[in-house]
């Protein structure tokens, strides 16, 4: 069975954060080494130029994937109330940038901080749980009124203690209860938390809009231990036909270094990360 999938690369995997005097290089960059689309990592709002991302989409005909990111001072989850009002007002300028791009959604793990693992109470569970609940009804309001979609996105039990797993997040979508509200899943994540691959992509179904992939520990796709037969026994088992992007990083990342606990380079060379990887992407789902 063939797969009608495209394959995009994040702009983490050169520069943190991204900005307007990397627009040319990497769309330049990501155009000729053939992949389908760009997906830009929004770390500051204020140093990207939407017009002019706009205007290189439409000079390499390169589609953009707008991802969030979620720092301490993003984080729907906080008991200051002063911190998810500065979270609307990220995402909301994130949705205007994918209304600009034509991006049909905003993706990243918006309901918590990234690196907010900690042991607490079950009480104290619920209840952030539900201010996730009812925080992100509000953004799916936000990204409605822009006919947009969020893609929400489970992380390892090492970077949150709130959504780990596609059935975790297949929950938290049910209890949001809004149709904006979808699903996006990264290989690297589900290789450290799920144990069926192809059932976590049963249990996303028809919710999943996207997909994120590297290695297991976050290197050139193909190069280490991730059962990536299973990965395509999933995506055709729900007939995924998105986007799988390749997302890693260098130590140079501001939001996210520490959360990720990104100290090394993953290659030798970011340009062969990318074109490397994409290889083995094409090649696997060919």
């Amino acid at each position: 069975m063939s797969l009608s999938v495209k394959f995009g690369v994040s702009t983490w995997l050169w520069v943190s954060p991204f900005s307007n005097k990397d627009i040319r290089e990497i769309f330049d960059k990501v155009a000729h080494m053939g992949f389908d689309a760009l997906e830009i990592a929004i770390e500051d709002p204020d140093i990207i130029d939407p017009v002019a991302v706009q205007s290189a989409i439409q000079e390499y005909q390169l589609p953009v994937i707008a991802c969030g990111a979620f720092g301490p001072t993003r984080d729907l989850t906080h008991a200051d109330t002063g911190i998810h009002d500065n979270c609307f007002r990220y995402i909301e300028k994130c949705l205007s940038y994918c209304v600009a791009w034509n991006s049909g959604f905003l993706a990243g793990p918006m309901y918590s901080a990234v690196g907010k693992a900690r042991m607490v109470p079950p009480e104290q569970r619920l209840a952030e749980w539900h201010l996730a609940v009812r925080n992100l009804r509000i953004v799916c309001e936000m990204a409605e009124a822009k006919q947009l979609q969020i893609a929400l996105e489970p992380l390892n039990r090492f970077e949150t203690d709130l959504v780990n797993t596609a059935a975790d997040m297949a929950r938290l979508i049910s209890d949001i209860g809004h149709p904006a509200a979808k699903i996006m899943l990264d290989s690297f994540h589900m290789n450290i938390e799920e144990p069926d691959i192809v059932k976590a992509f049963q249990v996303a179904g028809k919710d999943l809009i996207h997909v994120q992939v590297s290695e297991n520990y976050r290197g050139t796709p193909g190069t280490g231990q991730t059962n990536w037969p299973a990965y395509r026994k999933g995506m055709e088992a729900i007939n995924y036909t998105g986007t799988i992007s390749i997302e890693s990083f260098t130590p140079k990342n501001q939001e996210l270094a520490g959360a990720v606990c990104f100290w090394r380079p993953m290659a030798e060379n970011q340009d062969k990360f990318a074109s490397d990887g994409l290889s083995f992407l094409k090649q696997l789902y060919a």
